[in-house]
């Protein structure tokens, strides 16, 4: 089967070529393709997807017409059907799953067209309203935390911002943890939030508010969290050693992705404890810098923090925090460090407090909106 690349990011030429393959009447899509990958794909696949996210090794995920379609249907099953708002790039998962979605419920998207802000969110948001026999029509979106953030901020002091946030009846966060103190903003103010986890790997978010969607299985094996179900990717294109390596195959033939991520079940609800190789080593102690920027952030002005590891002559390793000054100017900065190290200390130890904290104009990002860890960690080391 032919894999044809899409050139250029613009939703509405992903959204075209995605309406056949998703059909069976066109080729494969190839997002984010770089030269040297195959060009054939089995039959059956309707989008691959490339992306190197932090780490900069580039990893093209093959995914089925199924399992975009399993996705998209499961998502239904839990929160309800209606029109979606693209928000988010259409050539990473969360993106294309607004896209598989919409075609799924043969519903036309709306697209945010041009950047995201906070205006142009709620131009398109309160531009949906629509009924079916006179019944309105539900309508959702996915954002990453930062847009819901800005959103937030912009619903302070805007009344159709506000009101625009309200409008969805549900709006999916995910593509990173998303800062509690930013969930309980959005709740207090009547936005309705359903958080996601997943992957490109599992064909997008496929654990909703800890609870696997319909079909999803989910287990901790040596602390791991591990995906089965029928929204599995394929495997990675051209990369078989790749795929035997993070596809788990068993006997009876049922398929695990190992997600590298630390978790645990509270209560029948999945936590995710953070990337299992986010780990430092200072002064011989492992540190997971996940576990240090989950506490990080309950420090107010730095709810949208990074902790990135560097080296430190003296203990081998050391966490640094990274925050926008914007945010962070909010209180005193060596006010703010203390609590920050306090807090750790409170919950980890001494030997986990961040050395320090450094405020930027902006964090990097990368184009799905998730802060950039590998060009931040390299910005912070070049200061010292």
């Amino acid at each position: 089967m032919k894999l044809e690349p899409v050139v250029g990011d613009d939703p509405r030429d992903i959204l075209r070529a995605l309406r056949g393959a998703l059909h069976g009447a066109g080729p494969a899509l190839g997002l984010g393709m770089v030269e040297g990958f195959p060009t054939e794909v089995r039959p059956g696949t309707a989008v691959v997807v490339t992306t190197s996210g932090s780490t900069g090794v580039p990893k093209s995920v093959v995914l089925s017409r199924d399992a975009l379609t399993a996705s998209a249907l499961a998502t239904a099953d839990r929160i309800g059907d209606g029109a979606w708002l693209l928000a988010l790039p259409a050539s990473y998962v969360a993106g294309l799953q607004v896209l598989v979605r919409s075609l799924v419920a043969d519903r036309e998207p709306a697209i945010l067209s041009g950047a995201f802000t906070p205006q142009a969110f709620t131009a398109a948001a309160l531009t949906m309203t629509s009924s079916v026999g006179g019944e309105r029509v539900p309508t959702y979106t996915s954002l990453v935390p930062a847009q819901l953030s800005k959103l937030l901020d912009a619903a302070d002091h805007h009344a159709h911002a506000l009101a625009a946030l309200r409008s969805f009846e549900r709006i999916l966060v995910g593509g990173q943890a998303l800062p509690a103190a930013t969930l309980e903003r959005a709740e207090a103010a009547g936005v309705r939030i359903a958080r996601t986890y997943g992957s490109t790997e599992t064909s997008g978010g496929c654990v909703y508010d800890g609870v696997p969607l319909r079909g999803v299985q989910v287990r901790i094996a040596g602390g791991e969290v591990q995906i089965s179900g029928p929204t599995l990717a394929e495997g990675y294109l051209g990369d078989p050693a790749r795929t035997d390596a993070v596809f788990l195959r068993e006997a009876d033939g049922r398929r695990w992705y190992r997600t590298g991520d630390a978790g645990l079940f509270e209560d029948g609800v999945l936590r995710i404890r953070g990337r299992i190789d986010n780990v430092i080593v200072s002064g011989g102690v492992n540190i997971s810098l996940d576990r240090v920027e989950r506490i990080v952030r309950s420090v107010p002005g730095l709810h949208t923090a990074v902790v990135v590891g560097i080296p430190d002559e003296r203990w081998g390793e050391a966490s640094v925090i990274v925050a926008s000054r914007g945010e962070a100017l909010r209180r005193s900065e060596a006010v703010q460090l203390d609590e920050a190290r306090a807090a750790v200390q409170a919950e980890i130890g001494p030997h986990a407090r961040p050395k320090r904290l450094v405020l930027v104009d902006e964090l990097a990002t990368l184009p799905s909106g998730k802060p950039d860890r590998e060009a931040i960690r390299r910005a912070v080391a070049a200061l010292h």
